[in-house]
């Protein structure tokens, strides 16, 4: 892998993909993706939600795993948690939460494969440098006492535990059998109308300073990217379903902000 891709065409990929998820948040401020309640037609062929999911999400653990086991730096301690990490949110994602999804939802074929796509690629982004291309001493086990690291793993830990706990409340929004649409009240969403993904956000941006890497910064901004339109989105859509019931004083992501 060292061979194959030198520092210099990782650090255009970088910007490769700094600039494509500009250009996505601009995208989705048009036409927001549509899967859950705003699936529509125009996206084309659907899949089961939880087939979807799966298919979706798996690629970034495969991915991740793949480049873990290529390296001679599987088993040095650092990069070993980094892993461990990474995946709490990946395994959990890809192949614990569709067992949990309630009701017969489906999902477009394109929203799978582009989700499938950047996962693809962000494993790429995020394993080779953690495994290859960062230098040989940066992450050594001194790193696991250093400010950023400890910060950023308690940064990471809290937006995980928001991204379970919101989407704990939004599945049990339903009983079975019911096909009504609720508002979500508690935790995060006291706050926010996407609490979901304020939490995964968080875990993102501990993710960027744990690892205080280019790479993590850019999965932090492309999780923006991607998040915050549909954010923006699903608001408005509660406003105009709910009008006055609906909490005047939620933002849409960002608690007091956005």
């Amino acid at each position: 892998m060292n061979g194959l891709v030198t520092r210099e065409f990782f650090d255009c990929f970088l910007v490769a993909m700094t600039t494509l998820a500009v250009g996505v948040f601009v995208y989705l401020q048009r036409a927001p993706a549509g899967y859950g309640v705003h699936r529509s037609r125009a996206w084309g062929a659907t899949v089961d939600n939880r087939l979807g999911w799966v298919l979706m999400e798996s690629p970034v653990v495969l991915g991740m795993a793949w480049l873990w086991l290529a390296s001679d730096r599987s088993w040095l301690v650092t990069p070993l948690v980094f892993m461990a990490l990474f995946n709490l949110h990946y395994c959990q994602r890809s192949f614990v939460f569709p067992l949990l999804i309630r009701g017969r939802g489906e999902m477009p074929w394109s929203i799978v494969a582009s989700g499938a796509l950047f996962n693809s690629a962000n494993a790429f982004m995020q394993g080779t440098w953690i495994f290859f291309l960062s230098a040989d001493d940066r992450y050594t086990a001194a790193w696991l006492a250093t400010p950023q690291f400890v910060l950023g793993t308690v940064v990471f830990l809290a937006g995980w535990v928001i991204n379970l706990h919101s989407d704990s409340i939004i599945r049990n929004l339903r009983q079975a059998g019911d096909s009504g649409h609720y508002i979500p009240r508690g935790g995060m969403f006291r706050y926010v109308t996407s609490a979901n993904y304020l939490g995964e956000l968080v875990e993102w941006l501990g993710w960027a300073l744990l690892t205080w890497s280019w790479a993590g910064a850019v999965f932090a901004l492309w999780t923006f990217a991607n998040l915050a339109p549909r954010a923006a989105t699903h608001h408005r859509w509660y406003q105009e379903k709910f009008g006055e019931d609906y909490p005047a004083q939620r933002k849409r992501l960002l608690p007091f902000i956005y």
